[in-house]
């Protein structure tokens, strides 16, 4: 059943519409949010609310609850593929909780959180941006480490990261969500204005088995989902371009390098010139690697996991 959280009248005659779509059977009062398009470059939520819709549809019998799927927060991003509001300028993962007695965006934000409240769970997709490819991962903050971790456990992801809390803004929908009591999981993917359909199915196996475990479904599931690296502390080392120019690589995250290894070469188009190899600095898994070549000193290039052997 589709049903409208948010509408307003938008200068020519149209109307900005923000909707879900609520699917419900059986007796149990649980109730699993899935959310997407709060950024209109990140696209890989598009492909999992289509085959989440498409697959309790077609067995809903099997479905003991309400899941609801919110495909678009933003969805004046989403149709002209701009990452903010458009014409507003504005993030809109930065406006959370929104209010009332604010601008339309504000209000819509309001709106958002207030629907979602109460929520068994609520898992926020995201894609990586235009310039960096990132394994499928669930960040979390270090204060909700042993209330989200083990959940972030069944979603069949590559990797969870534990931010420290000051790397954590207050102003997003997570955790607008989560200092209420609404559990929320933050799940991150892909690269931007793309779609991996590998990992987006693994997301869609882990969201049933998390469904299972909440007692919510009886159909088919995988039998065994992956156990993901846990990141926490000081165990990110982050790689920064230390000269501007174009970089080139020919590697892919999601595999392990060496100290000292070179993942790629920051390369001058002008004069042929390798301005910078780019290494490792420890050992480890690296799960971010820079997918925009053109760089400017300070770029991120890439994140890598320190194995605990690494010291």
């Amino acid at each position: 059943m589709i049903q409208r959280i948010f509408s307003a009248e938008l200068p020519v005659g149209e109307r900005l519409l923000i909707k879900k779509n609520v699917i419900s059977n059986g007796t149990s009062s649980k109730r699993v949010c899935i959310v997407t398009g709060t950024h209109g470059d990140e696209l890989e939520g598009q492909y999992v609310a289509f085959k989440l819709n498409q697959l309790l549809s077609k067995n809903l019998d099997s479905l003991d609850g309400t899941v609801e799927i919110y495909p678009a927060l933003n969805p004046l991003g989403i149709d002209s593929i701009t990452r903010g509001i458009p014409n507003f300028d504005i993030d809109m993962n930065r406006i959370f909780p929104g209010s009332l007695t604010g601008s339309m965006t504000e209000a819509a934000a309001h709106y958002i959180v207030e629907d979602l409240k109460g929520a068994d769970v609520v898992i926020d997709i995201h894609s990586s941006n235009i310039f960096l490819r990132e394994i499928p991962q669930v960040r979390i903050n270090v204060n909700l480490k042993s209330q989200l971790v083990p959940l972030a456990e069944y979603l069949n992801m590559d990797f969870i990261w534990v931010h420290e809390a000051a790397t954590v803004l207050e102003s997003t929908l997570a955790h607008s969500l989560n200092i209420v009591g609404t559990k929320t999981l933050v799940v991150e993917m892909g690269v931007g204005m793309r779609i991996n359909h590998d990992c987006c199915n693994n997301l869609i196996d882990g969201i049933f088995n998390m469904l299972k475990h909440l007692g919510m479904w009886s159909g088919q599931s995988v039998d065994e989902v992956k156990k993901p690296i846990l990141s926490e502390a000081d165990a990110v080392s982050f790689i920064n371009a230390e000269k501007s120019g174009i970089f080139i690589t020919d590697t892919h995250n999601n595999r392990e390098v060496k100290k000292g290894e070179c993942i790629g070469q920051i390369v001058s188009s002008l004069t042929g010139e390798i301005l910078e190899d780019v290494l490792s600095p420890v050992d480890g898994l690296m799960f971010t690697l820079r997918a925009y070549p053109v760089v400017y000193e300070g770029s991120l290039l890439a994140r890598v996991h320190r194995f605990e052997t690494e010291k």
